[in-house]
């Protein structure tokens, strides 16, 4: 099952909640902002204690105050054109992200629209994108099962729910 909600990531009920994260796990602005005040300031230790996050990969997390069990931290691309891996690296913040959440046995988990905010990645392009890995992920047929978006305004939830009808149809 694939989900579009819109509003704050952090009060969805989710086994995972995918941070926006920054390459120093410092908490910022937007979603990743959002996370650590969320999570509260044990989430700021548990990040300096892992301390970096390169571009494309993902850290885990406990949730601390959030009601998921854990916290996901990827760090996508920042748009400079799509000549430099932008597209590759930000596919393989969700292959990462699906990765854990099946190794560590989540049943669901709720992504942002990872580097749509201060990353100018544009959203239809990165919408694309994700909508690809999740449902490469969901052909395979393992957990987790339950996928949600959560979008921070109505017009990326309307650009999700526009590219995932024909994949519902399927």
């Amino acid at each position: 099952m694939v989900e579009v909600h819109l509003g704050d990531i952090t009060r969805l009920q989710a086994d995972v909640i995918v941070n926006a994260a920054n390459r120093h796990l410092a908490g910022g602005g937007g979603v990743d902002g959002a996370v650590h005040r969320a999570a509260g300031p044990e989430l700021s230790q548990a990040c300096r204690e892992i301390g970096c996050c390169p571009v494309g990969e993902v850290r885990a997390t406990p949730a601390f105050s959030l009601s998921a069990k854990r916290i996901y931290h990827t760090v996508g691309p920042v748009w400079r054109g799509g000549n430099l891996g932008e597209p590759e690296l930000l596919s393989s913040c969700y292959r990462q992200c699906l990765s854990l959440a099946r190794r560590e046995g989540m049943g669901s988990i709720a992504f942002p629209a990872i580097s749509c905010g201060v990353y100018d990645y544009p959203p239809e392009l990165a919408v694309e994108i994700a909508l690809e890995q999740v449902q490469d992920h969901l052909d395979r047929g393992s957990p987790p099962f339950e996928i949600l978006f959560c979008c921070f305004d109505e017009a990326m939830a309307v650009l999700y729910r526009q590219q995932l009808e024909p994949l519902v149809r399927r």
